[in-house]
């Protein structure tokens, strides 16, 4: 059957550069989020007159974006403006313990002797270079390929078969590989942190994983407007190309008929017929049945214990004074360890946090005119929001801990109950269901985990996924390349039923 009818469930990065990619192609999409608005975890929280980024923060691996505009005629530069970075972000321990890290390796080998000593640095240029390796080892067989495996990875990425694979470390933890670069404990804590990006435990995930903070030093970008404005400027480009947006509308059920899918049906009750569904939504919500039994099965289910980190965020409008932030600043607990057991062990929020803030009017340097700031301040949490109502009293005392440490790091913000905006893991939950509030799709623990991501294909025919829960996992260009790859694979499937 000669696929022309796409429908495409969730407006988030990776339903956003298929619908791109497929309306760019001719095929006729239809887009379908009960939000009022495009992005998904890319969402925006209105204080007023403010807007705030309230999802990622952080844009990196540009090219990613610019081959999805390209593909669709277009350039990035031209819908996005995007301004490099020259401070990553600054760290803090205490008061008086501050490192900023740099886009350039030797400014921050250079921070690091002056912090922590010549031996630290020493070990520093050796980790960068250790995830330079695993990027570049990993980026053809593992994040540009389709479906990975093991032995794919070895028999594709031209990196001397089982040596190379060993070369990545996947089967040490990253916890366990930092000790060989760094002795200072806050060092291993600050590159352990990088495991958070995909909403895992440094003491839990490969090693493989170090590669992150070879992606984040190889170009991070700060967009003007907010990250939000990437989603809205990939949407408005989809609908250049003759997509279609249902935006206020929630999807009930992917409808199959045969043995193959026939179209959505609506909360409301209409019907979308549709030659083929591309889902960008959370694989477990699939699993659990929430778009219906007749494609549950397409999907293995979800374990709790396999989920990724939660959080509780603060949205807020407020004045600061004391610590000096940028627009990324992050602020570390005194128990690493002590912090992931209670998420991942014990499934409750940490008795000490570590906390990251986004200052959105500042940029790399800090420069800010003053006066109330538009803040983003996050802490990792456990995705048990379907299990468990985050009540009142225990988001108040993860409030107190949160900003006692800040206090304790030497800043003080100004809060204001009507200026903030309290989002829990049992709202993430309602936000994105089937999830428990996890935000990065399954927890990458242990050598395994990578390939245990779905693909785009499923085994119900015209049935399709995307988003940061399938491979090649979560983050916004790695969400972005899945959107790119079920473009890619519906359109094959496509030509390979054409005569």
């Amino acid at each position: 059957m000669r696929t022309s009818r796409v429908a495409v469930i969730g407006a988030g990065v990776a339903g956003l550069v298929t619908a791109l990619e497929l309306a760019a192609q001719g095929l006729d999409v239809t887009v379908i989020e009960r939000a009022a608005t495009p992005g998904g975890k890319m969402r925006e929280v209105a204080i007023g007159d403010a807007r705030i980024d309230a999802g990622p923060t952080v844009f990196t691996m540009r090219w990613v974006f610019e081959e999805v505009f390209a593909a669709a005629g277009a350039s990035l530069a031209d819908h996005v403006t995007l301004l490099p970075a020259e401070t990553l972000a600054r760290h803090a321990w205490s008061d008086h313990e501050r490192l900023d890290l740099f886009a350039d390796v030797d400014r921050s080998a250079d921070a690091i002797g002056t912090f922590a000593g010549a031996a630290e640095a020493k070990g520093y240029r050796a980790f960068a270079e250790r995830a330079r390796q695993i990027y570049r080892t990993v980026e053809g067989p593992f994040i540009r390929n389709a479906r990975p495996s093991p032995l794919a990875l070895v028999r594709d990425g031209g990196i001397g078969g089982l040596n190379g694979l060993w070369s990545i470390a996947p089967f040490a933890t990253m916890w366990r590989e930092l000790g060989t670069y760094f002795h200072d404990p806050r060092l291993r804590q600050l590159f352990g942190r990088y495991a958070t990006y995909c909403g895992s435990s440094p003491f839990l995930a490969p090693a493989t994983l170090m590669l992150i903070a070879h992606v984040e030093q190889d170009g991070l970008w700060l967009v003007e407007g907010g990250m939000h404005q990437v989603a809205v400027a990939i949407a408005r480009l989809a609908e250049a190309r003759g997509a279609t947006f249902r935006y206020g509308q929630e999807a009930a059920e992917v409808l199959t008929a045969g043995g193959r899918v026939t179209g959505v049906r609506l909360t409301t009750g209409e019907r979308i017929d549709a030659d083929a569904v591309v889902v960008n939504a959370d694989f477990a919500a699939v699993a659990a049945g929430r778009l219906g039994r007749a494609i549950a099965g397409a999907v293995p289910k979800v374990a709790r214990s396999a989920r990724s980190l939660s959080a509780v965020t603060w949205s807020l409008v407020a004045e600061t004074e004391g610590f000096p932030l940028l627009r990324h600043t992050v602020f570390f607990s005194r128990d690493y360890p002590a912090e992931f057991n209670d998420i991942f062990r014990l499934g409750r929020l940490p008795a000490e946090p570590t906390v990251y803030i986004c200052a959105q009017d500042r940029n790399d340097s800090g420069a800010f005119p003053g006066g109330p700031e538009r803040l983003l301040c996050l802490v990792n949490a456990p995705a048990e929001g379907d299990a468990r109502l985050f009540d009142a009293s225990e988001i108040e005392q993860c409030e107190r801990r949160t900003f006692a440490l800040l206090t304790r790091c030497g800043l003080t913000v100004h809060r204001r109950p009507e200026a903030t905006v309290v989002t829990t893991p049992t709202q993430f939950d309602q936000m994105f269901p089937g999830t428990g509030g996890a935000l990065y799709g399954l927890a990458q623990h242990g050598w395994k985990a990578s390939f245990s991501r779905p693909g785009a294909k499923t085994k119900i025919p015209g049935l399709y996924l995307a988003g940061g829960s399938a491979h090649p996992g979560a983050g916004v260009p790695m969400a972005a390349l899945s959107g790119r790859i079920a473009a890619a694979t519906l359109l094959a499937d496509r030509a390979s039923t054409t005569r």
